[in-house]
């Protein structure tokens, strides 16, 4: 596969991004909630988010309040 596939499982709340075809031999859990699935060879073929509706509001929450905060210092200076 070439392009990478994003799927959300709504029931279960997850979000399942794949990024090749190959075959899963490995899981790590890389943080709470966040897997990164791996082949044979150890390389990243895919991430699993659980609670991604969670996730992906304050991901987004923090970025937005950052970045706002970096442009109110830049308007000050």
């Amino acid at each position: 596969m070439s392009n990478p596939k994003m799927n959300y499982f709504a029931a279960q709340d997850i979000l399942h991004l794949v990024i090749t075809d190959e075959e899963e031999v490995e899981s790590l859990e890389i943080s709470p909630n966040i897997t990164a699935e791996l082949n044979a060879n150890g390389e990243l073929i895919g991430v699993e988010i659980m609670k991604a509706s969670l996730f992906l509001r304050d991901f987004i929450l923090e970025s937005t309040q950052a970045k706002l905060m970096q442009l109110k210092q830049a308007s000050y200076a």
